[in-house]
């Protein structure tokens, strides 16, 4: 370069051959860029696509700015008016982000075809003089849904002396897609002719989803489970009348009803494509013993009066027995199949067994006897005299008991109990009212919870913890059962060879058998139970003060309290039994 060049290169910079042509850029362009190698920052909008600033897009975008002048960002959100559920959004946004980036970058290299490489400026302009110009048409592209429920467009504008978009050409693409169901013809007209129309994201298409139907149900006018608790008021009073365990129905009652499953409705993809629905599934009745359905199918009635109680799967009625007085001379004995609803006392030297729920709205007197196959409730307690028995299958509920002896297979829950013989295979609780447990032997295969356990006088108050006690019980009865099945057999076949002996003897031997089966699985029970409380924590004693003279066993373990204990915790650690 001659030194006269080199001070005007200087001075006036270089000649305008010498220079790059470079673009106007817009106000909005000449702000700072972001940093290729910072990712961009997460829209607020959760519709927004992040478009990175080394995205074929924004390539593509720059490439119609040099031809055509300052043009608006790209604006790619998929739901503008906030219509779509936000779940298909997280799920179709980053299949969108892989299709766009590749559709991007096809076109981007469409574009660039005429510029391959670079060249001298004589090479260049040769190579120019050679090749025609690139037309590129505007193109529409649609994205689907996975589920080819929704249609967006994106709209690639054109490269060279391209023609512009118009309608024809969205909606030849849209028939060559098989796009017809669903448009939004609106928004495509109005996209044809929208001065930014370009590198803009359209929802142009929306089909309609499949509803499955609604599967049968089933409405209960009676509780399926009883809640077999009582509440403690404010004065840690409990209302043993409030329980309500007797279910009363009508003949003729519904006592449940169907609702019937609906059909599906289909739906339609945007390709006009049908999208199957699943019609609900039919649910039966939950007919039972003493029940029968409507003559349209869809109730379950009463067939007979009495009391409503869920089984196994099943709605059952049961007869109740309804006591307006007290269990006595005017009565006798009640033994019956269904429950029992005594408004009155079961008066001493009588007895009750009901096969399902027995109610007592009085007391149980001294020498009263009464067996419940379900749940017990006795309002007003039971007095005994030492000789009174009473068995439920379920829980019992009683004010106080007092000088009687109770066998439960489930939980009690009372006062007070006083010198009784209490076992229970789960919970015994004596924390409402006075909450004590004074004289006698308590034996919970859980949990034994009071307020106190003992008295101050010391007398003798013993707690059993573990095992199954109304099972022990029962084993001892069985026990005694086959001692007089082997004497009745005995006795049989001492006597003369005769018809009635044989039918009389295989009565026998078959009664025998049962028991003995019984027994063995009784044996076995109970030996896995006392297994059990060895190796694990079965049992627990907690009361807010436990009195001097208080014995607690724990299988072959014992304690007796030489002192008063206060907020006192038993359990079994390691083989030995802890206060806590």
């Amino acid at each position: 370069m001659l030194f006269k060049e080199k001070l005007t290169s200087f001075l006036f910079g270089p000649k305008k051959e010498d220079r790059e042509e470079e673009p106007l850029l817009t106000e909005e362009e000449q702000l700072p860029q972001e940093d290729p190698g910072t990712p961009a920052a997460a829209p607020e909008d959760p519709s927004q696509l992040e478009i990175p600033a080394d995205h074929p897009i924004r390539q593509l975008h720059d490439l119609r700015r040099r031809e055509n002048g300052p043009l608006p960002a790209p604006r790619l959100h998929m739901d503008e008016d906030g219509v779509l559920p936000p779940e298909l959004l997280e799920k179709e946004k980053n299949r969108l982000q892989s299709s766009l980036k590749s559709v991007c970058g096809t076109r981007l290299k469409a574009a660039k075809g005429r510029t391959r490489g670079k060249h001298s400026k004589k090479k260049k302009a040769e190579a120019e003089a050679e090749e025609e110009p690139l037309i590129l048409d505007a193109r529409p592209w649609f994205y689907l849904s996975s589920d080819k429920l929704y249609a967006w467009m994106l709209v690639f504008p054109p490269v060279g002396q391209g023609e512009e978009l118009t309608r024809d050409m969205i909606y030849q693409a849209l028939a060559a897609q098989g796009i017809s169901y669903g448009l939004n013809t609106a928004l495509l007209d109005r996209a044809a002719h929208d001065r930014d129309r370009y590198f803009n994201l359209y929802l142009v298409a929306q089909g309609k989803p499949a509803f499955d139907g609604r599967n049968g149900n089933i409405v209960d006018y009676f509780p399926r489970e009883l809640q077999r608790t009582l509440e403690v008021d404010e004065f840690g009073q409990v209302d043993y009348t409030a329980l309500n365990l007797i279910c009363n129905v009508k003949e003729g009652q519904e006592i449940c009803r169907l609702i019937r499953p609906t059909e599906g409705e289909p739906g339609r993809t945007v390709l006009d494509q049908e999208v199957p629905a699943k019609s609900g599934k039919a649910v039966p009745l939950p007919k039972g013993r003493n029940t029968e359905v409507s003559e349209d199918g869809d109730a379950l009635l009463a067939s007979i009066p009495g009391h409503v109680e869920f089984s196994g799967r099943n709605f059952q009625v049961k007869p109740v027995l309804d006591i307006d007085g007290d269990v006595d001379f005017s009565t006798g004995n009640i033994k019956f199949v269904g429950d029992v609803n005594i408004k009155g006392d079961v008066i001493s030297g009588f007895a009750v067994n009901a096969m399902g729920n027995v109610y007592v709205g009085g007391v149980v007197e001294a020498g009263g006897t009464v067996e419940a196959g379900g749940d017990l409730t006795v309002a007003k307690g039971i007095l005994g005299d030492g000789s009174t028995v009473i068995r439920a299958a379920r829980c019992i509920f009683a004010k106080y008991i007092e000088n009687a002896t109770i066998y439960v297979r489930e939980n009690l829950q009372t006062d007070c109990i006083v010198n009784g013989q209490i076992y229970c295979d789960g919970e015994i609780q004596v924390c409402s009212g006075r909450g004590s447990i004074m004289g006698g032997r308590v034996w919970a295969g859980k949990r034994v919870s009071a307020s106190a356990i003992g008295a101050k006088s010391e007398v003798k108050t013993s707690v059993a913890l573990g095992g199954l006690p109304c099972a022990t019980f029962e084993r001892e009865a069985v026990r005694e059962q086959l001692r007089e099945l082997n004497r009745d057999l005995e006795r049989l076949e001492n006597q003369l060879d005769s018809p009635l002996k044989s039918t009389l003897l295989g009565k026998a031997r078959m009664k025998l058998s049962v028991a003995e089966l019984k027994l063995k699985q009784l044996d076995e029970d109970l030996t896995a139970s006392k297994e059990n409380l060895k190796d694990q924590d079965s049992g627990r004693m907690e009361c807010g003060v436990a009195y001097a003279g208080t014995e607690i066993n724990f299988g072959d373990e014992f304690l007796r309290l030489r002192q008063e204990t206060h907020q006192c915790v038993a359990k079994m650690v390691c083989g030995e039994i802890v206060l806590m």
